[in-house]
């Protein structure tokens, strides 16, 4: 999944107004947000109870954005991420794709889990290929082709024909997000997708899943990604959105404004994670 360096421009600044990128890699007629999230809240029925697990929250991503979910463990950032996927129902609020209303799963939107979620009786070919198992309107040989060039994207050509138990782990995570890649979206939703890894695995998919978005022959637009990981949150995002301890509300949807490429030894990083550290205690 290596990125061609040619290829790449300048990192858009977040303007103060919007929170929208100042600046854009592609063109695009739609000027609002990508993702629009407008005051869900969820809770979960228990007997004669409810279990309140999101309240009101209201936040946005837009074009060539990378925004974080964080917040405490159990606050409902993974639960948050699988509404925006349209997996789960929000009990109020709505959500939008290009201002659209989100009623459940679309192409345009695709995960990739913390766990790895393959099938280990299929290659990794047929794993990304079972991602695309309900496109109606293509051919099998064309899902073959898609799911292909998914794997080379992902760095695993070569390795079409090979089982999960035959994977490391970085491998089975690049399955998954083969998998994703092939339904070519414009939305990239990541649950922890490094936090099972080791780190040299970790870094290096962080610096290539960041490639795709700023590499304008990809499709994805947007990524959203939640993370316990401070100094991961402060590399990647242009916006950290922090939930509190459940219910989950937006304490803060905080810019992140540090030039790119990102020094994790610069003062002014380390400075951006003490503040986001600040509101996460």
């Amino acid at each position: 999944m290596a990125v061609n360096q040619s290829s790449k421009a300048a990192t858009p600044s977040v303007t103060a107004e919007s929170g929208a990128p100042s600046g854009k890699w592609s063109q695009d007629s739609w000027a609002g947000p990508i993702v629009e999230v407008e005051h869900v809240s969820l809770s979960f029925a228990k007997e004669k109870s409810s279990l309140p697990v999101l309240n009101d929250i209201s936040m946005s991503a837009f074009q060539n954005e990378f925004v974080a979910l964080t917040g405490p463990s159990g606050c409902g950032k993974s639960t948050l991420l699988r509404i925006i996927a349209g997996l789960i129902h929000a009990t109020s609020g709505t959500v939008k794709f290009r201002g659209d209303p989100i009623t459940g799963p679309r192409h345009e939107l695709a995960m990739v889990f913390q766990t790895f979620v393959l099938l280990p009786w299929k290659t990794s070919l047929d794993n990304v290929m079972f991602g695309l198992s309900a496109r109606t309107d293509m051919s099998d040989e064309e899902k073959r082709k898609i799911s292909v060039r998914a794997l080379e994207n992902a760095g695993l050509a070569g390795f079409e024909n090979v089982y999960p138990s035959e994977l490391s782990g970085g491998m089975k995570q690049r399955v998954g997000i083969a998998r994703a890649l092939a339904l070519q979206p414009q939305v990239l939703l990541m649950d922890e997708p490094f936090s099972a890894l080791d780190n040299l695995t970790a870094d290096r998919l962080r610096r290539e899943i960041y490639g795709l978005l700023i590499n304008p022959s990809s499709p994805i637009h947007t990524v959203i990604m939640v993370s316990h990981n401070v100094e991961e949150i402060v590399e990647l995002s242009d916006r950290a959105v922090v939930l509190s301890a459940r219910p989950g509300h937006v304490v803060i949807d905080m810019k992140n404004e540090l030039p790119r490429p990102r020094n994790k030894k610069s003062e002014e990083f380390l400075q951006s994670v003490d503040k986001l550290y600040s509101y996460l205690a």
